[in-house]
């Protein structure tokens, strides 16, 4: 089995499975442990570097968990290797509830998803945030891209363990710069035919006999 499903398939999943007829189809992939963490892949490593923001869920000392977004240019994750994602934070609402809950329990989970695809990586890991200066030569690799804004940490997940989500309900949805890059053929289509729209109505209007050539004169 994964270690995903090692690590998601807790005793209280497997009773569900059993109790909606899945607990068959998953236990297949149950056979065999594996109790070493997940390297990524290129497919993996290439879906998070194409996108511009991900959601990010760590649990509190109460017990309650809790999702942050994170955006920026696409690449602002960056896969430093084969185990390791990072990414430089900027100064946001300053209620750093996230960088509290990794500080008392670093076990995290990521999820990248691409609505214009359809595509969707469920992520686990344990993720640190340490001040930008504690480690200069780290945040100058992360520097370019990162998002804008006052940079204040570093941080890092260690995957432990992934696993590529189904494409069911995910609703297709672009973002601006890819609707930019699809319909940049439309619009040069439509500036040509306005320019050529243009140029017929001047010729239209050159040939067209002045109003008053019909009128006799006194």
């Amino acid at each position: 089995m994964s270690r995903y499903d090692q690590l998601a398939y807790t005793p209280a999943v497997r009773r569900v499975q059993e109790e909606m007829g899945s607990a068959t189809a998953a236990g297949r992939r149950l056979r065999e442990p594996a109790d070493r963490a997940e390297p990524l892949t290129e497919s993996e490593a290439e879906f998070v570097r194409g996108l511009d923001g991900f959601l990010f869920a760590s649990v509190g000392e109460t017990g309650w968990p809790y999702i942050q977004f994170r955006g920026g240019p696409k690449g602002f994750v960056h896969v430093l290797d084969e185990h390791t994602l990072g990414y430089l934070d900027v100064r946001g609402n300053r209620q750093y509830i996230t960088t509290g809950n990794v500080r008392a329990d670093d076990r995290v989970a990521l999820f990248f998803l691409d609505h214009g695809r359809q595509a969707r990586l469920k992520v686990f890991g344990h993720a640190t945030a340490v001040p930008a200066h504690k480690d200069p030569a780290l945040a100058e690799l992360l520097d370019s891209p990162r998002s804008e804004g006052t940079v204040e940490q570093i941080v890092t997940v260690r995957v432990e363990a992934f696993a590529w989500n189904c494409r069911n309900h995910i609703t297709p949805r672009f973002s601006e710069s890819e609707l930019a890059d699809a319909l940049a053929p439309v619009r040069a289509r439509l500036a040509l035919l306005e320019e050529e729209n243009a140029a017929l109505r001047a010729e239209l209007a050159a040939a067209r006999p002045p109003a008053d050539s019909g009128r006799p004169t006194h």
